[in-house]
């Protein structure tokens, strides 16, 4: 297994993982505070602005690096362990949950975004809480050392 590959990938999905929980517990929270045409002016601001490098190349690029992981773990070694695959997966499962929910749900919003704000806010916020633990979830798995849960016992 490239460690390098693993490295590279876990650490995109830490990170990922900690912007979206920082929406979970900061962003989100905060707009549920302010009248509901500010709160969607200011989120489609920040979807328009993650729409942008750099975000874009975090997003993408770990998810390459998970592809890759999953496919050199399944494919091309001969693993002692399944670890890397299982965190590879668990990440793009997070990637995946954002392409299918919330990316549709900010293209919603910018389409009609004052009517649509409760139900988009609530929607968003839990399919981002599950993603937010898919790739904090992948980042652990995935940074394990050589691949290899730890013995608590």
């Amino acid at each position: 297994m490239n460690t390098w590959l693993v490295l590279a990938a876990g650490i995109g999905s830490g990170v990922l993982g900690g912007f979206y929980i920082a929406f979970s517990l900061v962003v989100m929270p905060a707009l549920r505070l302010r009248p509901r045409d500010e709160a969607t002016a200011t989120m489609g601001a920040i979807n328009r602005a993650a729409a942008q490098a750099p975000f874009m190349v975090l997003f993408f690029g770990t998810a390459v690096l998970c592809v890759a992981t999953a496919l050199n773990a399944f494919f091309y070694t001969q693993l002692a362990s399944d670890w890397p695959l299982i965190g590879a997966l668990l990440s793009l499962a997070g990637t995946f949950l954002t392409m299918v929910v919330n990316v549709p749900l900010n293209n919603q919003l910018a389409q009609d975004n004052v009517r649509l704000w409760q139900r988009y806010e609530r929607s968003w916020t839990r399919a981002n809480h599950v993603r937010a633990v898919l790739s904090v979830a992948g980042a652990v798995v995935l940074l394990m050392p050589m691949g290899v849960p730890p013995d608590f016992s």
